[in-house]
Parts: structure tokens; C-alpha cells; sequence
């Protein structure tokens, strides 16, 4: 019996784990090639990247800052794509969290202490990135304008919104570059060489920050929400099927307003690290594109918590171990590190599914069609 590959389930440890490390494979092949092509032995390359993102605990700790982001912004594109939504506005809803962190913490920075004001900071991150992601999500559940088109609009109109306030509202009186003042220590989320010295554990200081644990936290209420929770099967069942969610009661104009909301929440978090654990000021474009990479990064976590950690991870990789490649081999210039990361783009994303036939066809060559469970 003949069987289309299309239509045969998968594991979810291939479909999670081995077909997004085929594509990586295939992605770092091409770039090899690109290497060899420029004079620069791949492997050599390959170990001086791996080296400068996990050899030694400077690399690391830049290497998980950067994964933190990642992982936010991961799951806010995830969350909205289970409800068949597709979420472009992460930078500037991450842009918008900053802002609010930014207000709370002028606000009441010299009054409450750090116990309070850490909670209150976080909250506002979410609370002021969802309400960003809010107009979008009316308008596509009530008038019917198209999420994608919305979202990227409401990136450029939050730049906008943000430069003018930084230049003409928050700027901190007499200087000349676009941020707030620096805020009081107590507003600050504790460094992660601080908090392991708490512990007698010394590590060299980079920016990485208890926001970490922040997004793994995230990543289990995402896991615990989606799959566990009957808001979690509402959201899932109108992102499969609107007409089967109407029959069932499922109201689906609610379901993109919430799925969006939380997006846009967990998207605002960005400003958790960043404006909290890093900057302690409001500054211009400190998501420096974290929103845009998240697609890339749900995509190949296959929309999944766990997935969506390792491939946030790779990208830490990449873009520490990418930036020392380029110091220590001057051939490779950041632009071709940007180049590998799209191949990776690429084959994770648009080209994800380009090796599945094959590894279905493996599949069924160990386990027969008849004992597979209907998709």
C-alpha cells in the first residue's frame, strides 16, 4: 500500500529534534562551501565559533543573554501561530514593554524597594507589549484587517512613537543622546555573576541576568497553557479549524484577541533583559531585531517550548560565536556571518519540510505503515 509522506505523523522527536538538526546540517554544509569558496578552511572556522560562544565563561554568559531574547520572542511568535496567527510585531512590542518598564520605574524608582519594584517591572513589560499587540488583534477579530499587515505596521509607528518620546519627553535633562536617566540600583534585575556569587560560585561579568530564569519560566507556563489547559485547546482548536471551534462553542474573536495579547506579553519581556537586567535606562532601538529573528526561531523549534529553547540556544551560538569569528578571521566579515544565519533561516524555515520525505521514508523502513497512529 502506497502511503504519501505528507500525511504520515511523525514522532514528535523527529519532528522536533532530528529534522530541524537535519536542516542546520545541510545549512552549515552550504556554508562551508561559501567558506572554502573565500579560502577559509570550514572546520577551522567551525571550532573558532563554537569555542568563542561556549569555550569558557565569558562566551557563555553572552551566549545565553542572547539566548533569552530569543526565547521570548520565540514563544510570543509561537503562542500567536497555534491560533493560525501570524505574529510580525515582536519588535515592537518588545519596544513598547521597554517603555513601560521605562515609566514604572521613573516613576517609582526612588520610593518602592527592589522587592517591589523587580514584580511591578516585569509586570509592566508584559502588561504594555500585550496592550500593543491588542489594536491589531481587535482589528483582525472585529474588522477584519489582516494580523501581518497590522503587526509590521505597528512596528514602524512604535519606533516612531519612541524616538520622539526619547528625544523630546523622557531624554534626561542636559545631555544629548536619546535615553532616560540611569535608574536607581534597586530597579535593577540582578546579574548573573552577582547571583552566583550569592552562592560562592565565580564567573566573569558579562550582561547576562536572572532574566534567563524569567524565560524558562515562560517556556513552561507556554507548555502548561497550550497543552494543558482548556483556554490552551480553545486556542488550538480555532487556529486548526474556525468552523469546527464555532460548532463547538469556542468563540474565535476572543481567541485572537487573547492568543495575540499573551504574544505581545511575552514579546514585551524582551525589555526584562534588556532595559532591566542591562541597560537600567530606556534607550533607542534596544531590540535590535530580537522580534524578527523570533520568527526564525519558532519556525525551527516547531512552535514548541523545548524547541523553541534549542533553537534560541543555536541562534546564542551564532551570533556570539559569529561575532568572534569575524574578529578572529578577518575574511569573514559579519556580513557573511548574517549570510550563514540566513541559510539557517532558510532551511529551518521556508525549506523546513525539505528533508521530511526522506526521514518518513526511514521511518516507515523500521516501523510499517499499519502500526502508525492515524494523523
Amino acid at each position: 500500500m502506497s502511503v504519501s509522506t505528507a500525511s504520515v505523523p511523525l514522532p514528535a522527536w523527529l519532528e522536533v529534534v532530528v529534522i530541524p538538526i537535519l536542516n542546520i546540517g545541510v545549512a552549515l554544509f552550504f556554508s562551508g562551501l561559501i567558506m572554502l569558496a573565500i579560502g577559509v578552511d570550514p572546520i577551522e572556522a567551525t571550532g573558532i565559533m563554537i569555542n568563542g560562544a561556549l569555550g569558557y565563561d565569558y562566551a557563555i554568559g553572552y551566549t545565553l543573554y542572547y539566548t533569552t531574547n530569543f526565547i521570548f520572542t520565540g514563544l510570543a511568535v509561537a503562542v500567536a501561530f497555534h491560533a493560525s496567527l501570524f505574529n510580525i510585531g515582536g519588535e515592537g512590542q518588545a519596544y513598547i514593554g521597554g517603555l513601560g518598564v521605562g515609566l514604572v520605574f521613573l516613576a517609582l524608582d526612588s520610593v518602592l524597594p527592589a522587592i517591589l519594584l523587580i514584580p511591578i517591572g516585569i509586570a509592566a513589560a508584559g502588561l504594555f507589549g500585550a496592550a500593543w499587540a491588542f489594536i491589531p488583534a481587535w482589528l483582525q477579530a472585529h474588522r477584519g484587517s489582516h494580523i501581518v499587515i497590522t503587526t509590521i505596521m505597528f512596528n514602524f509607528i512604535a519606533a516612531s512613537l519612541m524616538v520622539y518620546l526619547l528625544v523630546s519627553v523622557l531624554i534626561e535633562p542636559g545631555q544629548m543622546s536619546p535615553e532616560t536617566r540611569r535608574f536607581d540600583e534597586s530597579a535593577s534585575l540582578p546579574a548573573m555573576h552577582e547571583f552566583l556569587g550569592w552562592f560562592g560560585v565565580t564567573v566573569t561579568k558579562t550582561p547576562l541576568n536572572l532574566s534567563l530564569f524569567v524565560a524558562l519560566a515562560c517556556c513552561v507556563l507556554v507548555w502548561l497553557y497550550i497543552w494543558r489547559t482548556r483556554w490552551g485547546y480553545e486556542l488550538r482548536t480555532a487556529g486548526f479549524s474556525e468552523p469546527a471551534a464555532l460548532y463547538a462553542g469556542i468563540r474565535p474573536k476572543r481567541v485572537i484577541i487573547t492568543a495575540m495579547c499573551l504574544s505581545g506579553a511575552l514579546a514585551g519581556f524582551v525589555a526584562v533583559n534588556e532595559i532591566m537586567g542591562v541597560h537600567h535606562r530606556v534607550i533607542l532601538n534596544f531590540p535590535a531585531g530580537y522580534g524578527f529573528a523570533g520568527i526564525a526561531v519558532s519556525l525551527m523549534g516547531r512552535n514548541h517550548p523545548v524547541g523553541i529553547v534549542m533553537a534560541s540556544l543555536l541562534f546564542g551560538v551564532l551570533y556570539q560565536g559569529g561575532t568572534e569569528l569575524a574578529f578572529e578571521i578577518p575574511k569573514i566579515t559579519r556580513e557573511m556571518v548574517v549570510a550563514i544565519q540566513g541559510l539557517i533561516i532558510l532551511f529551518s524555515g521556508a525549506l523546513a519540510l525539505m528533508l521530511r520525505p526522506m526521514v518518513v521514508r526511514l521511518y516507515l523502513a523500521v516501523k510499517p505503515v499499519e502500526e502508525l497512529e492515524p494523523a
